[in-house]
């Protein structure tokens, strides 16, 4: 029988219609075995890893030194820090100095971590499932290789996050950062401070940013007003060019406004409005204040959400974020790995501080509808999905009680499950713990949100391999959902077939049969032989059956349950499919191969029908009847559907999905197997 499981219990849902509940992803299920799987290709040196923001159009040098093994830039908002970095970098590689250059986002140990496991893939061909593992892959690449690379940390706002990631000796490291933390010197870490512009640099600045417009450049006093911060003058001068302003007319508007900085994103912002349609600018920048300033998909600013809220098509709300650009309040940049739309902290800090609470509200559901919007329902780009859970997590930050009037909002669970789909389930857990304390807060202890967050910090504890954990989180929730809500509500029935699922998981095979009868028992009473949930848990049943040794049974219940899917739902309904699937599966593991193989054929040409062909469960049971086909003693016709299968599947489902890596390692094993010189029956590996 094959080493992975072919079929599972299926977790439900709680409160599927409520805004906070969150699929939950299906368990692992039987003997669970760590894999580096092979991933794409290997890349050839030099390569370059993640996206080195743009120098600005007027950069300039200044005198610090980035030669020191680790240099740490610490400085203020604005003064300049992630400029420096970039531009030592593409230094670094137009000269040949590094043939690997890594630019990582370090706003979060989740972020950290996953530039390092996307380093790994790309630099080394592992694609890990466990992206702790791929980043540590990574970090001791890195130790024991010749060839010269650059690491650059940009923007860490927690020292503490780099604990067991700091890249090793051997190569160069930059970090950028607003700390001064004792780690972030000695161990070969130089600490520089990075200060706003002298007067004669910023002078110097102006110079150039306004070359085009000599004249302009009237009033020396300009630099001293904005305190030399570069962030600002840049966006002085780009006001100053649209409007045909020189430095002394754009001084004499400064006065009226009580901070100069502020004075400065504000005026431009009235002179976007007047680039743009009436009324779009101002909206685009707020919905962007409340999101990453590190990078924002443009789909973001481009769904329902938005469009709404500014009251425009598409069209009009790429034209805001291009007069945004043109006056540098943001920079927009199409194409650019997921971040395409950046915006300095300190603008979004001047643009929340002009708000009432009423529109704090306003504009806070409005980019976590957004956000909920554009977020796909499978993430294939790794990249994207770090970079949407960070959006998240500056919503969270800034969005604070509003997010949770007169509920949670949806998002804040999206990012919690995005977190364990991607691997990360102890961040996830971690993610769900503290939600958890921030809803009871918020809504109480027993607020349907409350307990959703420990539904799902339960699942993703089962999901880490903690199943034992897992089946006590939903005990315990099951005894205060029947409290709560009594025990015949379906939603106490349905968090009870979780609490089975994983005392089966958790190795209590026998345990989870005398849970799922007598749920099932209970369901019949309340619920009806014919309602979904009834008839999930029989398919649950089913499974928890066959784990025991129990086929024969589990096969009658499989049957069964078929026949009354078909008759209440009909044979096309996608849980009469799931039970075939599962009936093929349990005859494989009762040795009827050949059945199980003929059984997977049939489902796969109705799959196809229904479901379409590159639908995740069609290519799914494409994968499992490879698998039983090489069982049956032709691993080289399963080599064959291995190999299309794993193409399609990178077409469909991205590069990084975990069943691209589940299908790659049986298309080495059945390679190795069907090679010349092996023979008898085959072991599955």
């Amino acid at each position: 029988m094959p080493d992975e499981p072919l079929t599972q219990s299926v977790e439900n849902t709680v409160h599927g219609d409520v805004h906070g509940m969150v699929l939950q992803v299906g368990a692992v299920t039987g003997d669970f075995h760590h894999h580096q799987h092979p991933g794409p290709a290997r890349a050839a040196l030099p390569l370059r890893c993640g996206l080195v923001p743009p120098r600005a159009a007027a950069f300039q040098q200044r005198p610090v030194d980035l030669d020191a093994p680790v240099t740490v830039l610490s400085g203020l908002p604005g003064v300049g820090k992630s400029q420096l970095a970039a531009d030592h970098a593409e230094r670094q590689w137009v000269a040949g100095e590094v043939d690997l250059l890594v630019w990582v986002t370090a706003t979060s140990r989740e972020a950290i971590v996953s530039g390092y496991a996307d380093a790994a893939a790309k630099v080394l061909g592992v694609d890990d499932p466990d992206p702790e593992r791929g980043a540590r892959t990574f970090l001791e690449w890195l130790a024991g290789t010749h060839e010269p690379w650059l690491v650059v940390l940009d923007d860490l706002r927690t020292p503490g996050d780099l604990d067991g990631l700091w890249p090793p000796s051997g190569g160069q490291v930059v970090v950028t950062t607003p700390r001064r933390d004792a780690v972030l010197r000695g161990h070969q870490r130089r600490l520089v401070s990075v200060e706003a512009f002298t007067e004669d640099e910023g002078i110097a600045y102006l110079r150039t940013a306004l070359a085009d417009q000599p004249a302009l450049l009237d009033d020396d006093g300009l630099v001293r007003d904005l305190g030399g911060l570069p962030v600002a003058l840049a966006q002085a001068a780009a006001n100053m060019l649209d409007n045909h302003l020189s430095c002394a007319e754009y001084r004499a508007l400064l006065p009226e406004r009580l901070d100069p900085s502020a004075a400065t994103w504000s005026l431009a912002v009235e002179q976007a409005d007047r680039l743009a349609r009436t009324g779009v600018v101002r909206p685009l920048l707020d919905v962007a204040s409340v999101l990453d300033a590190n990078g924002i998909p443009v789909a973001v600013f481009t769904t329902r959400a938005v469009l709404d809220f500014l009251g425009v098509d598409e069209a009009g709300a790429r034209d805001g974020l291009g007069c945004l650009h043109r006056l540098s309040l943001v920079t927009f940049s199409e194409g650019a790995l997921s971040r395409e739309v950046r915006v300095h902290s300190l603008v979004q800090r001047a643009t929340r501080a002009a708000w009432s609470d009423e529109r704090a509200g306003v504009v806070v559901k409005a980019a976590a509808d957004a956000l909920e919007q554009a977020w796909p329902e499978v993430v294939t780009d790794p990249l994207l999905g770090q970079v949407l859970r960070a959006n998240a997590q500056a919503l969270a930050n800034a969005g604070g009680v509003h997010l949770w009037r007169p509920e949670g909002h949806f998002v804040l669970f999206l990012a919690g499950r995005s977190l364990g789909a991607a691997g990360y389930h102890a961040d996830a857990v971690r993610y769900f713990d503290d939600l958890q304390a921030t809803a009871a807060g918020y809504l109480g202890p027993d607020h349907l949100d409350t307990l959703m967050c420990r539904f799902n910090a339960a699942g993703w504890r089962g999901n880490g391999g903690d199943a034992a954990a897992a089946a006590e989180g939903f005990r315990a929730l099951s005894a205060d959902f029947t409290r709560l809500f009594g025990p015949d509500h379906v939603e106490t029935l349905r968090v009870r077939n979780n609490h089975a699922h994983w005392l089966g998981v958790s190795g209590d095979r026998a345990g989870a049969v005398t849970a799922f009868r007598d749920l099932f028992l209970d369901q019949m009473r309340v619920l009806g032989p014919d309602h979904s949930i009834t008839l999930t848990t029989r398919h649950n049943l089913a499974f928890a059956q066959a784990k025991t040794g129990d086929h024969d049974r589990a096969v009658e219940t499989f049957e069964a349950l078929l026949r009354d899917l078909e008759r209440v739902k009909g044979p096309d309904d996608p849980g009469a499919l799931e039970a075939r699937y599962g009936l093929a599966a349990v005859l494989g593991d009762a040795g009827a191969v050949d059945d199980a193989a003929d059984e997977l054929e049939d489902l796969l040409e109705d799959q196809i029908r229904v479901l379409g062909a590159d639908h995740p469960r069609t290519l799914w049971t494409r994968w499992s009847l490879a698998q039983w086909r090489a069982l049956t003693g032709d691993p080289d016709g399963a080599v064959v559907e291995f190999q299309e299968l794993v193409e399609d599947q990178i077409r469909v489902l991205g590069e990084h999905h975990p069943d691209v890596r589940a299908t790659r390692e049986k298309l080495e094993h059945w390679r190795g197997v069907s090679e010349p010189g092996e023979s008898g029956r085959p072991s599955p590996g």
